[in-house]
């Protein structure tokens, strides 16, 4: 008899599984709140110009790779993945720039002009991240559902390599003496929406997948990988239903049965996945008497990562810099600790722009350009006013734009423009307290301390996303979609093939 599996949530989580699910023959339905696909990882238009709602970094594109092979399909059919190098541009307090690339030689040469000394760091750092990331990955390509899975060899080899017990900063620290350069190599905490300096060490292979693996674009923007995936997930036999939004999971005798939709319609399934924002789906999709471990009051007590501030730019013009460009606070420490510990806005905040024309003409009309700005900010947990604090904020970031970016007189070019506030975020997206990146990566909050992903207050439920281990940031979402599908199928017998694997 074939399984039923209801998925709540189109985002790459959700979609990983659901391709995988229905490959293996189940009888996969996915249930989507907006009427598009790919939740963050989705696209919007103004009028002719494109942009990435969220993610605008693809690393370890290997990973994406596996999921479409394990299907009998090439990822390179469905989507054009180009390469950006160098990664980005730096830009340090005093317009310093740094131009981080794959070359390693270059990237030598380049250190030591601007950083002397520390050329010989950065290949002690190449040569020993290597190994922590090859002990640490399969570590994070296996479920943690109980403490024992402390106890096997793959996890037991790696414990010399987690760094856990010193901050991500303070790690850096061992390879470099120069403070902006320490920077270069761990404002990467930003995908898991961590101050470096209270960042777990464990991190620093997030900047050797950089630096190891590469950083890439997808022509027509990374919304295109979610777009890709829910198409072989249609090839497969499932069913996507937009703008589906579901009620609650139904639960009996300590076992998800199912879902109830909005529209009052049952839905009964053999498994349930979640890949809904997770501390969102707890307060809304499940009701207090099931639950335990994540009551509403509990939830309230744990750690959440920052949220973002989010400036989408159709301009009348291409800008002459990078595809990615990151421009520093004049005081990055004090800034991380305005968003992380205090929660107000920063005088002088870092920002990221994504100048993505540069590299893919598809996203504007010709001789104009779509400008990305995120801004990390405080989650909803703050006092910030942003009905107030929204304009005057817009204001700073484009005087930021103009005078340390290189993208003059950009106000005289805009033609188009949307925000996103942590309330929108909030309100509009479901994510709780407006926390982009979910659940914070500090050690109470990672491996079997998160959320598993058979879920432990009832069964035949499985966490998604970024809420779950292995974490947030695209490839550890694919994963979790890989690990849930795969004690779905243990679960009902089927053979599962492990393919644990650590390129870089």
């Amino acid at each position: 008899m074939t399984k039923k599996v209801s998925i709540i949530g189109a985002g790459p989580g959700g979609l990983t599984s659901a391709m995988i699910l229905a490959n293996q023959g189940y009888d996969v339905t996915v249930f989507e709140k907006q009427d598009y696909i790919g939740g963050r990882t989705s696209s919007f238009t103004l009028n002719n110009y494109t942009f990435d709602l969220g993610p605008t970094f693809l690393m370890m594109d290997y990973i994406l790779k596996e999921i479409f092979e394990n299907t009998g399909r090439d990822l390179e059919d469905y989507i054009d993945i180009k390469e950006i190098d160098p990664l980005y541009r730096l830009v340090f307090k005093g317009k310093r720039e740094f131009y981080p690339t794959r070359d390693q030689q270059v990237m030598v040469k380049e250190i030591e002009e601007m950083f002397p000394g520390n050329g010989e760091g950065y290949k002690k750092f190449m040569k020993k991240e290597k190994e922590k990331f090859e002990k640490l990955i399969p570590c994070l390509q296996v479920p943690y559902g109980r403490r024992r899975d402390f106890l096997t060899k793959r996890f037991l080899r790696s414990i010399g390599y987690l760094d856990a017990h010193i901050s991500l900063y303070d790690k850096l620290g061992e390879y470099f003496n120069d403070d902006d350069l320490k920077i270069a190599f761990t404002f990467q905490s930003k995908y898991l929406g961590m101050s470096p300096w209270e960042c777990p060490g464990t991190f620093s292979i997030l900047s050797y997948i950089e630096h190891g693996g590469g950083i890439y674009h997808v022509m027509g923007g990374l919304n295109q990988i979610t777009k890709a995936m829910a198409k072989v997930v249609e090839e497969e036999g499932g069913e996507i239903k937009l703008s589906t939004a579901v009620d609650k999971v139904i639960i009996e005798n300590g076992k998800a049965i199912g879902v109830k939709l909005e529209n009052g319609d049952i839905e009964y399934s053999d498994h349930v996945v979640l890949n809904a924002d997770f501390a969102h789906a707890m307060n809304n999709l499940v009701e207090d008497k099931h639950k335990k471990k994540y009551t509403n009051k509990k939830l309230e007590e744990k750690k959440y990562s920052c949220s973002t501030f989010m400036l989408y730019l159709g301009v009348d013009k291409i800008y002459d810099i990078p595809h990615h460009n990151i421009i520093f606070s004049d005081d990055y420490k004090k800034n991380v600790d305005e968003i992380t510990k205090y929660k107000i806005l920063s005088e002088d905040p870092s920002i990221y722009i994504q100048n993505a024309s540069v590299s893919d003409s598809s996203l504007a009309p010709e001789g104009k350009s779509t400008i990305y700005v995120l801004v990390p900010v405080a989650n909803n947990s703050g006092n910030i006013n942003w009905k107030e604090e929204k304009s005057k904020l817009r204001e700073k970031v484009l005087d930021i734009m103009e005078n340390k970016a290189g993208l003059k007189d950009i106000r005289e070019h805009i033609e188009v423009e949307r925000i996103i506030t942590p309330i929108e975020w909030e309100e509009e997206k479901d994510v709780y307290r407006g926390a982009v990146f979910n659940l914070a990566h500090n050690v109470g909050q990672m491996l079997y301390f998160r959320p598993h992903n058979e879920f432990e207050e009832f069964e035949n439920c499985y966490l998604v996303g970024g809420g779950t281990h292995p974490g947030s940031g695209l490839p550890t979402i694919f994963e979790s979609g890989k690990i849930s599908s795969k004690l779905i199928m243990k679960k009902d017998g089927i053979k599962v093939k492990e393919k644990v694997t650590s390129k870089a």
